[in-house]
């Protein structure tokens, strides 16, 4: 019969008894990924003074031991020494491995001095070395059971991020233009209907572009040539549209290739036709550049019309790019400046 899962509940509680500690073991992709606090020196700083003022209280009792203060400064590095092992990979495995070495360590230590004949001083030594080990074991098992809660803390936090990346993402694709797709299916429907000889070519980018666009945003990251291939289709259609009134260029140097969130330069595009460009009668030209700047990649997008407001602020899918972009790469930066005529966008991407 199996047991009720109160017994079995019961069962684990008195396991911490003889075999204490957290049961949760970090794989080492979760240590690397979350388990790279380093260890707080101040808890170093902190031991030391405690044991420096122990000893130097009970000096008058151990005047007559000299070797006491070495003693008890190497076993205070000792006992550091472990915790930061503990800290490093923190197991009930190892928690108690360092328990049983102590334990027996003192046992082996009480045999000794009681076969050398200091039986009187070790009987009344005896409570005071238990008291200092009890002391030890607690504050190890304080370590590392701390160090599990932050660990677990840390992977939660970064699950929360990552799920916040994903919905930013799923939110971006859900922000492409509905008036951008709206209008081309209008446009290509009366090319159509009218047999205009612009209505297969459009057919074409604005297949290619759905194709390129929709699945991307399942990835977290993707590269830069894939991006600005998703660009080129976007103005491309835009142009078909458009007509004379745009023209774009796109300069991206054989090599050069960075990973980033999808989008992010779309809606810097998107952006500059929407203010740049489409409120002018004359139009006018859309450039997009990558270049090196030594480990970084560079990307600039630059359109040639009125330029930034005095009181411009960043409009929803801005926001939201700087938030995506944030969360996947925090070095890196997106800035927006006057380039007269016209706006300069600069996407600074860091490896």
């Amino acid at each position: 019969m199996s047991s009720s899962p109160s017994s079995k509940t019961t069962r684990l509680d008195w396991e911490q008894w003889y075999y204490p500690g957290p049961r949760r073991v970090f794989t080492a992709d979760e240590m690397a990924r979350a388990g790279t606090q380093p260890w707080p020196s101040g808890i170093d700083h902190y031991t030391y003074v405690n044991v420096i003022m122990v000893l130097a209280v009970t000096s008058h009792e151990t005047s007559r031991m000299p070797w006491i203060w070495p003693l008890g400064l190497a076993l205070c590095w000792l006992s550091l020494a472990v915790a930061r092992w503990l800290w490093q990979q923190p197991t009930r495995k190892r928690l108690n491995q360092a328990s049983w070495v102590v334990g027996i360590a003192i046992g082996a230590g009480g045999v000794l001095a009681t076969k050398i004949g200091w039986q009187d001083e070790t009987r009344d030594r005896l409570p005071l070395v238990l008291a200092l080990m009890a002391a030890v074991l607690s504050a190890w098992w304080m370590v590392t059971l701390f160090r599990v809660q932050q660990i677990e803390a840390r992977l939660r936090e970064l699950a929360e991020q990552d799920a916040a990346l994903k919905l930013s993402t799923r939110l971006a694709a859900a922000q492409i233009q509905p008036h951008f797709l709206f209008n081309t299916l209008a446009s290509l429907q009366h090319w159509v209907d009218t047999g205009d000889a612009r209505a297969a070519p459009l057919l074409r980018d604005f297949t290619a572009y759905l194709r390129a666009t929709l699945p991307m945003f399942e990835r977290e990251l993707q590269p830069l040539a894939d991006e600005l291939e998703m660009v080129r289709r976007y103005l491309a259609i835009m142009q078909a549209r458009l007509g004379a009134r745009l023209s774009f260029g796109i300069d991206l140097p054989a090599g050069v290739d960075a990973l980033l969130p999808p989008g992010i330069v779309l809606t810097l595009v998107e952006n500059a036709i929407a203010h740049g460009i489409e409120p002018q009668l004359r139009g006018g030209h859309v450039a997009v550049a990558v270049r090196r700047d030594g480990a970084n990649t560079i990307v600039t997008v630059r359109d040639d019309g009125p330029g930034l407001a005095a009181d411009q602020k960043d409009g929803v899918g801005l926001t939201n790019t700087r938030r995506r972009l944030a969360q996947a790469c925090p070095s890196c930066t997106l800035t927006l400046t006057s380039a007269d005529p016209g706006c300069l966008a600069t996407l600074t991407l860091t490896p």
